[in-house]
């Protein structure tokens, strides 16, 4: 009996080993019913589900074909659509989403609507509402991608976006929640260094982007990525946090510094098994708290992956994760139907 328990763990050991876990950039998750939704940077928006936030299913793709508008805004758009955001708003899901040209601010956010996320539900179907706003080169001097929304307490949307130029902003979204208000309400929340000498045209060397807030008890997190993505071993993306009693800020770190003016705590960086780890969203469901993002594990080529962890707050309302959940969190992509 001895001998057939440890025949089935070490088969067990063995397909934890080989299972292949989901790969992703810029993850955002949703609950319906008792499913879990992830969305994720891919072409025409990749997105999974799950019954227990590790075993994923592949649904495919949210657009079969390429908003009509993409192309316009971002002539190098090459299908990848960037960096989702899912929200819940008067019964219906909105997913907002970005398309752009690597390194440039020639870039649109737009967002699609749809009753339900469960692809088999006969109510599914994605309705896109076009653009929300747009970044034009040399007349901004910021760039209109990773949006995410957030609602303040006098029931305002407001859509956060923005990286690397002049850092990130906010605007105030009309009561459908599908373009602008007007009249338009602008706010800058978070932003590094730009010298006058770097070229409006170029995306410098301010390495901030990925707004996400998140509302729990009196404050606001505003969440940010700061360093490079995408540079496989050399990357050096990293989560900052600050927070505000109001949604549109100031955002203020740890030591009271602004995050207009370059503050922002760490929250977590990479390590010797991890580079790369940002693009976070943040949520509570089922009672806790977690945190959302992608690493690139070092022992598989630095392939980007699923993270999802557990946060805890301190006596003074601080965020921490712990950075050995990396390696225990460990999603499973599972075989298609």
């Amino acid at each position: 009996m001895k001998h057939v328990l440890l025949m089935v763990a070490l088969s067990l050991a063995a397909l934890g080993c080989t299972a292949k876990e989901v790969s992703v950039h810029d993850p955002v998750m949703a609950k319906q019913g008792d499913t879990y939704y992830v969305f994720s940077t891919g072409p025409g928006i990749t997105f999974y589900s799950s019954k227990d936030m590790k075993n994923w299913q592949l649904e495919g793709r949210v657009f079969k074909d390429q908003p009509v508008w993409a192309k316009k805004a971002a002539p190098s758009f090459d299908g990848h659509i960037w960096a989702p955001d899912i929200q819940f708003h008067n019964g219906q899901y909105y997913l907002y989403y970005s398309v752009s040209g690597f390194g440039k601010n020639t870039s649109g956010i737009g967002v699609t609507v749809n009753k339900t996320l469960d692809p088999r539900s006969p109510d599914y179907r994605w309705e896109d509402k076009g653009m929300v706003l747009q970044s034009v080169p040399l007349r901004d001097d910021w760039n209109a991608i990773d949006p995410n929304v957030i609602e303040d307490g006098k029931g305002n949307a407001w859509l956060a976006f923005g990286s690397f130029w002049s850092g990130l902003k906010m605007a105030k979204l009309n009561a459908d929640w599908t373009a602008l208000a007007e009249p338009q309400e602008w706010r800058a929340i978070a932003s590094r260094s730009r010298s006058k000498s770097v070229a409006d045209a170029s995306a410098g060397p301010d390495e901030i982007e990925a707004p996400f807030i998140f509302k729990r008890g009196e404050y606001y997190y505003l969440f940010a990525s700061f360093g490079l993505c995408c540079r496989k071993g050399d990357s050096t993306y990293n989560v900052v946090v600050g927070r505000s009693k109001e949604a549109t800020g100031p955002y203020v770190d740890k030591n009271g510094v602004d995050m207009l003016k370059g503050g922002g705590s760490l929250l977590i960086a990479g390590d010797k098994d991890w580079k790369g780890l940002g693009h976070n969203s943040a949520y509570t469901m089922d009672g806790k708290d977690y945190l959302v993002l992608h690493a690139y594990e070092t022992a598989d080529n630095y392939l980007q992956k699923l993270k999802i962890m557990e946060m805890t707050f301190d006596a003074a309302g601080w965020p921490s994760v712990d950075q050995a959940d990396l390696n225990k969190y460990r999603s499973v992509q599972l075989p298609a139907k």
